[in-house]
């Protein structure tokens, strides 16, 4: 499996700090489809040094999971994104997470680099996969429609936080702990977005990693909406969202169901089910849904 497909198919991808040997090692020993190792916000600035180093170590010493270990680099405006991609690629990670991009531009950048540093360790141009953090500046917030066929993107994200901080907000969430609007329309930019690009949608952190009701429900109501997957920043929630991201055997049987009954009628534009008039959009996610069991 690619590190492209495996994004594809991914419900969980668990963040990890590059610096922490003990947690890499749990991380790894988890049901994570993805390991997001991490170089950015969990690694104090004086680390950052030695983090890249113990990523690029565990990713050597991991080269039979490779298309599962994933980094989250710095920013590409910073001034560490260049160091902490010259000492993973030569490690060769699945893909890399970008943090705070611009718009498409800076993918493309991501990509340039990424090609140069790939030839110079011998390894296949292009095989590195990339996610984006799609809504943590304003540029990026208002360009999330703009990454249709962008170089290597395999999955777009989105986050409250720091947009919340460029916004100059006290606070990003309301007092019943929802999202305040802006934030609802990052999660929506970011869903249409990926749709645009052909690429799944994944849901962002819940933070509380205590409240596992919590969790839950956010992961049941965005795959509801249309996310594909999540995020977590601890090895509790991953068990959560994978069972809230895999079909449940009744879905399962409604879209064979479904299916069939087109395949039984195949002149028919529509049928009629249990009261419902179905047509082309129910097949097609009826499909989906089998697709997504497949994976699962």
């Amino acid at each position: 499996m690619s590190a492209s497909d495996r994004a594809a198919a991914a419900r969980s991808w668990l963040f990890v700090p590059g610096d922490s040997e003990k947690k890499l090692a749990k991380g790894i020993g988890t049901a994570a489809d993805i390991l997001l190792i991490d170089l950015e916000d969990a690694v104090a600035e004086s680390a950052k040094p030695a983090a890249r180093e113990a990523a690029a170590a565990f990713l050597r010493a991991n080269q039979d999971q490779r298309d599962r270990l994933w980094v989250r680099i710095n920013p590409l405006q910073g001034p560490h994104a260049l160091h902490d991609l010259a000492a993973i690629v030569a490690a060769r990670p699945g893909g890399v997470m970008l943090p705070k991009p611009r718009g498409r531009a800076d993918v493309e950048t991501l990509d340039h680099y990424l090609t140069a540093l790939e030839v110079a360790a011998g390894d296949e141009p292009g095989r590195i996969a990339v996610i984006i953090v799609a809504t943590e500046t304003p540029q990026g917030m208002l360009a999330t429609s703009d990454y249709e066929g962008a170089p290597r993107l395999a999955a777009m994200t989105w986050g409250a936080e720091d947009i919340a901080t460029a916004l100059g907000a006290i606070a990003n969430r309301r007092a019943d702990g929802s999202y305040d609007f802006p934030y609802q329309l990052a999660r929506t930019f970011c869903l249409v977005g990926a749709a645009a690009a052909g690429v799944p949608a994944i849901e962002t952190i819940h933070g509380d990693f205590r409240d596992e009701a919590g969790l839950e429900a956010v992961a049941n109501d965005v795959r509801r909406a249309g996310f594909r997957g999540m995020l977590a920043i601890h090895p509790a929630q991953v068990d959560i969202i994978n069972r809230a991201f895999t079909p449940s055997e009744q879905e399962i049987a409604t879209a064979r169901e479904i299916v069939d009954l087109f395949a039984a009628n195949p002149g028919a534009g529509t049928i009629g089910h249990k009261g419902e008039m179905l047509d082309l959009p129910h097949l097609n996610r009826a499909k989906a849904v089998l697709a997504r069991a497949g994976a699962s």
